[in-house]
């Protein structure tokens, strides 16, 4: 069970480091745009900066992550994966987009689900 979380909250901190690459850095390329259904150069551009910002906070989402990883805390793993599944779900609604749901919530769900089975079989 533990190696299961390991891999799922690892596979959720990846992503999360790869969303931030894509908002940061790759926002006003054609890989950016497409991956985030943008229409226009113009927008991307316009935009840039708030997707710089979202980004840096998938980033720090990535980094809890990866301290829970480090310290072994199941508390932080939750409180992390949690975060993300709360975003998941609030970027689904927002944009009206089940795909964020899907490709975000999905692992982030998962990931869930093992650490919350891991702590009440604890108890």
């Amino acid at each position: 069970m533990r190696t299961l979380e390991i891999i799922l909250i690892a596979l959720v901190a990846i992503e999360h480091v790869y969303i931030l690459y894509l908002e940061m850095f790759l926002w006003t390329t054609p890989k950016g745009m497409k991956s985030f259904g943008l229409k226009s150069k113009s927008f991307a551009e316009e935009t840039k900066t708030l997707a710089a910002n979202q980004g840096l906070y998938n980033g720090f989402l990535a980094a809890g992550l990866f301290w829970s990883l480090y310290t072994k805390e199941i508390h932080v793993s939750l409180f992390f994966i949690i975060c993300v599944c709360i975003a998941a779900v609030y970027g689904s609604y927002s944009t009206n987009s089940k795909r964020i749901l899907i490709i975000q919530g999905t692992p982030a769900f998962l990931a869930l689900i093992v650490i919350l089975l891991r702590m009440f079989l604890k108890m």
